[in-house]
């Protein structure tokens, strides 16, 4: 048994339409599916819900949940709100530079861009709150991946133990923390 890729990753949004449309005016990403009910059909709950469907290329779906009769929104006040994301992979780093300037054009704060060495990104929260990420691989990636793949069973035995960062791997982000 093996997983194939993933189906779909769902969160909950504030508003459906307004998740919708922020998504296609801000990522490009096409809004392709929906369902509607007034009972949950796993559970059977009477519970109405919007679920929409959007194409996150590659046969990647992000999906949403829109709940009017729960109680508002929150997130886990004991992880840092730079924890819980989700990361979507663009073509390079042109592409990357062109959507900071577009989200920034449309009012979106935008952090980085960060240098992971193996690869490179720009974080910013979409209208319901949920931390995005947007990354390209860096050209040299495969070589530093399988570096970094080297180490981990001992870097992953290490954190066990000491509950320390392992500095196996700490090449990744020494240029960045050479800005601090």
């Amino acid at each position: 048994m093996k997983i194939q890729q993933i189906h779909h990753v769902a969160y909950r949004c504030k508003d459906a339409k307004e998740t919708v449309e922020w998504y296609k005016k801000n990522l490009n990403m096409d809004y392709t599916l929906a369902f509607a009910e007034n009972h949950v059909p796993s559970t059977h709950e009477p519970d109405p819900y919007m679920h929409i469907f959007l194409d996150a290329g590659m046969g990647n779906v992000l999906a949403f949940f829109e709940l009017p009769t729960k109680p508002e929104m929150g997130r886990d006040e004991n992880t840092p709100k730079w924890v819980q994301h989700l990361a979507l992979k663009v073509a390079d780093r042109d592409t990357l530079v062109a959507y900071k300037e577009h989200l920034e054009a449309n009012g979106v704060e935008v952090l980085g861009v960060t240098d992971h060495s193996v690869f490179h990104s720009i974080y910013f929260f979409d209208p319901n709150g949920h931390r995005i990420e947007l990354a390209y691989d860096d050209p040299g990636a495969a070589e530093m991946a399988a570096k970094a793949a080297a180490v981990k069973d001992e870097m992953l035995e290490e954190w066990s133990r000491t509950k320390r960062a392992p500095r196996q791997a700490a090449w990744l982000h020494e240029k960045e923390m050479d800005k601090v």
